[in-house]
């Protein structure tokens, strides 16, 4: 759990940071899972749930000890996120603001892969698998299976296959 935490600080570098706060939380939540005493981990199981409730409601982001997800996870505007609590991420995920990862009627969730870029306000909804190396626009609305290397668009979301990430470089002025 600790080096877990000190890999997120790397991150985002501050403890004023919400996007640390949740998956500090997170982290709590899991570990209490580990705990053998049954007592032990029924006081510290209350504890993460009230505490989860507070940090959740200040930063907006829902991100329960349910959800599982790999290394590097992003959550690049820490504001208005809403995380299935059976959805599997992958590593290096970036999550922008207003992003919704859920379930249509039903409790199956979204898998997604490694190096995924969420964009503003992308909703990923079902039991549908988000292939590596995939863009997801803004505001998309993805419904569908998404293969790996491709971009999604729209609403309902128009998949791009074939797409290569261009990396953006910085280019000072004279």
């Amino acid at each position: 759990m600790f080096e877990n935490i000190r890999n997120d600080y790397r991150m985002y570098r501050s403890f004023l940071h919400p996007a640390l706060w949740v998956l500090v939380v997170y982290r709590f939540g899991r570990w209490t899972e580990t705990i053998k005493t049954d007592l032990i981990r029924r006081i510290l199981d209350k504890t993460y749930w009230i505490i989860q409730r507070i940090v959740s409601t200040i930063t907006t982001i829902d991100l329960t000890r349910g959800v599982t997800f790999g290394k590097n996870l992003h959550i690049i505007h820490p504001i208005s996120i809403v995380i299935h609590p059976k959805t599997i991420i992958g590593d290096n995920v970036g999550i922008m603001h207003e992003v919704t990862i859920g379930s249509r009627g039903t409790y199956a969730a979204p898998v997604i892969g490694n190096n995924v870029f969420i964009g503003v306000g992308a909703k990923i909804l079902g039991e549908i698998t988000i292939g590596d190396n995939v863009d997801i626009g803004a505001n998309s609305v993805v419904l569908t299976d998404v293969p790996p290397n491709s971009l999604v668009v729209g609403i309902p979301g128009r998949i791009i296959e074939n797409h290569v990430r261009k990396e953006w470089e910085y280019e000072p002025e004279s």
